[in-house]
């Protein structure tokens, strides 16, 4: 578990990959958000059992909702969206502007483990910086913790996570339902561990460094997650393993 009282936020995040930063929103917008977020994925999610080459195969078992639909239904949580890239505060402790994520499938998405062994399993983000809302969560000791290396490359064609988790120490972040935390998720491999009991639901909230804008990103992992079962060609499919179903009413 991580917490050094004596760091700043901003050092916080530099050296360690993360830090909690619930107070800088006010306890009714993290509760508009969770309700929303839970609400949301109660009617209209999907559950996906997936893995992809680029992140050495380590599994997502997750219902979730993508970005299209939440902009759609939200309102809280589009608010939170906007409110956070524009707060002083925040970009402080990134140490840098945050900028809304041009690849819209990234930007906002729900996503909840909530059948034993469900987790989001080892990987980085095309992005590089994620605002996490933690909706609700099992208690620590059945699962669904934070997980994570910092200071880590993601090289998609060889990702390494293997040798980095041999080699590396794997910090933890101590959060709860409610909190809120800032990732520096392109250079931060992390993961959500499997939960036993209970159920995780949480908002990813995606930001751009400026240089990301104006260099090409490719997004593998988030086109495949997307990817209308059956969509993809057979040499995409090589890439990946999945298997899609949708909640909700037919």
């Amino acid at each position: 578990m991580i917490h050094h009282a004596s760091f700043s936020p901003r050092s916080e995040l530099a050296t360690n990959g993360a830090v909690k930063v619930s107070w800088l929103f006010p306890n009714d917008l993290r509760a508009a958000v969770a309700s929303e977020a839970i609400a949301l994925v109660d009617r209209a999610g999907t559950r996906r059992v997936m893995s992809f080459a680029e992140t050495e195969f380590t599994p997502r078992r997750m219902t979730n909702l993508p970005c299209s639909e939440i902009a759609q239904a939200s309102t809280a949580i589009v608010a939170a969206y906007q409110m956070a890239r524009q707060l002083p505060e925040l970009a402080m402790i990134a140490g840098e502007e945050l900028h809304a994520c041009p690849y819209e499938p990234e930007r906002i998405v729900i996503t909840r483990l909530e059948h034993p062994g469900d987790t989001h399993g080892w990987h980085w983000d095309d992005y590089g910086f994620a605002l996490v809302w933690i909706a609700e969560c099992p208690s620590p000791q059945h699962g669904g913790l934070v997980e994570f290396v910092p200071n880590t490359t993601w090289d998609k064609a060889d990702p390494g996570i293997s040798e980095v988790l041999r080699e590396r120490r794997v910090h933890r972040l101590d959060v709860g339902a409610g909190d809120v935390y800032l990732m520096r998720t392109d250079t931060t491999l992390h993961r959500v561990s499997p939960i036993a009991k209970g159920r995780r639901t949480i908002v990813n909230m995606a930001f751009a460094r400026a240089e990301e804008l104006s260099r090409p990103v490719s997004h593998e992992t988030m086109d495949a997650l997307w990817a209308v079962p059956g969509g993809r060609s057979e040499e995409q499919r090589g890439r990946s393993d999945h298997s899609v179903g949708r909640r909700g009413p037919a």
